[in-house]
């Protein structure tokens, strides 16, 4: 899936702190929109999908960050807890994407997410066809509404250009290709 997505459900993650620690909720938007981004840096660092993609291992981080957050929230514990719920998720749910291949409707590879405990690759789901799909599109959109409704000021103005960036992604991704090597 495109960073739009990831993104805007690192914003989702963060909407229950406005009903339990309002005080924390753009923190933790922010964090989650930072941790949404965080896997994808390896497309510029080591293998994509590999490197920085621990279907597993953020978890183990995670979960326990999450229980001190909650215990003891502060603008630190709520900001780690959803930086790394967020990139444990984007971990997962490029699962049930395509792989990460320049051009997976043309060559689709049998690689969606590398599973570092087992040393293998988990195959991808394709429910999202590849990244920047008009369904790819349509689910940032779908994420983007708590971004856009609940929140204000920056975490709004970084869900629209989320949006916008999306678009754009989409109406040019089958394009990239050949004018990048990704």
């Amino acid at each position: 899936m495109m960073s739009p997505t990831h993104t805007a459900m690192g914003v989702v993650l963060a909407v229950p702190l406005l009903a339990v620690a309002p005080e924390f909720a753009v923190v933790g938007a922010l964090a989650g929109i930072a941790g949404g981004i965080f896997p994808d840096l390896d497309l510029f660092v080591g293998e994509h999908r590999r490197t920085l993609h621990f279907p597993v291992y953020y978890w183990l981080f995670a979960l326990p960050a999450s229980v001190v957050a909650a215990v003891q929230p502060t603008t630190l514990t709520i900001a780690l807890a959803l930086f790394a719920l967020s990139a444990a998720v984007h971990s997962v749910v490029d699962w049930f994407g395509a792989g990460p291949e320049p051009r997976p409707w043309a060559d689709p590879s049998n690689q969606a997410v590398y599973l570092h405990p087992s040393g293998r690759w988990l195959a991808p789901k394709r429910w999202v066809r590849y990244d920047g799909a008009p369904e790819d599109l349509l689910l940032a959109g779908v994420l983007s509404v708590p971004g856009l409704v609940v929140f204000d000021g920056t975490v709004r103005t970084l869900t629209v250009v989320g949006l916008v960036v999306g678009v754009v992604y989409t109406v040019v991704r089958k394009r990239v290709p050949d004018y990048v090597d990704i």
